[in-house]
């Protein structure tokens, strides 16, 4: 899908057009081959940057080719499966098109582009690039940071499920937590490198206001960067601290089981000395099934104050 966008001054009205215009800004999300080709033929973007945002495994980068430069970034991707939701993330690419043209490309609907498209951002232009990329920069820290959030929420909702029912499920669940904390960490770092890079001014242009504006960016970056990076470390505690819970209520219970065994096991023993066709004490006596469930009862709470001293029950 290709969406064509320009800003109208003075009202600084974002209008929706059905062709190509200079200063406008062309959002393609889920492109077909037929779109890219149309794009690379009438703006003559070079093919291999429009395609290189739309690989889920390409890493954020700068790359300048002669009057074309390629920005990508990772961006949080949240959806839902049949049992929870999950957090991970993906490329997406800004291409800034000689001075003409700006376009946003990713392989799936960005959420982090949603207010640009309903014109909810304020002092959008879509001619100053620098400016607008800077802006989804800063946004995209922003959902990173309010993702983490809702992922501690969850992980305190777990952690007290595990306090209840002590059940592998919830262990899961934490595991695709902590999982979706890795994918975070290593795209916010990975996004860093990028804002370095883009402070330096080698890459788009950059003005005194876009200067003060990237450096919020990256300090909103690095404390999204702590954030996972503490939410990871907490996630790793709990769950080493509630596996090894888990395992020694396996052991309590197994223990437990052994001893009710033993217990279980002395009747067993005499009624079967009492069955075989040898002399034994009281066999001829009529009350000997009276002495014998006594005195087998007897042993028995015997072995369980043994057991129950030595905290095997």
């Amino acid at each position: 899908m290709v969406e064509i966008y320009k800003t109208i001054d003075p009202k600084n009205e974002l209008i929706e057009l059905d062709h190509f215009e200079k200063g406008c800004w062309i959002n393609v999300t889920a492109p077909t081959a037929e779109e890219l080709d149309m794009i690379e033929r009438e703006l003559g973007v070079d093919h291999k940057l429009l395609r290189d945002p739309l690989d889920d495994e390409e890493k954020p980068r700068i790359d300048v080719d002669e009057d074309q430069t390629l920005i990508i970034i990772d961006i949080p991707y949240v959806y839902e499966d049949e049992q929870n939701i999950k957090f991970e993330t993906m490329p997406l690419g800004f291409i800034v098109v000689r001075d003409d043209y700006f376009i946003t490309i990713c392989n799936r609907e960005a959420n982090v582009l949603k207010p640009f498209r309903k014109n909810q951002v304020r002092s959008l232009y879509t001619y100053k690039k620098t400016r607008f990329i800077l802006q989804v920069l800063f946004n995209n820290a922003k959902d990173y940071l309010k993702y983490l959030r809702h992922i501690d929420k969850k992980t305190e909702y777990l952690e007290g499920s595990l306090h209840k029912s002590m059940r592998n499920r919830e262990l899961f669940k934490l595991l695709e937590l902590e999982k979706s904390l890795v994918f975070f960490t290593t795209s916010l770092r990975s996004n860093e490198v990028v804002l370095e890079r883009l402070l330096r001014g080698k890459y788009i242009k950059m003005y005194e206001e876009d200067q003060d504006l990237l450096e919020d960016v990256i300090t909103e970056n690095k404390q999204a960067i702590e954030m996972a990076c503490i939410y990871s470390s907490i996630m790793n505690g709990m769950m080493d601290a509630f596996s090894s819970v888990i395992s020694n209520n396996l052991n309590i219970a197994m223990k437990f089981l052994t001893s009710v065994t033993i217990v279980l096991s002395i009747p067993t023993i005499i009624y079967s000395y009492y069955g075989m066709n040898v002399s034994l004490p009281l066999e001829n006596h009529p009350l000997s099934w009276f002495f014998i469930l006594i005195g087998s009862t007897l042993i028995s709470l015997a072995v369980v104050f043994i057991l129950n001293k030595r905290q095997m029950l």
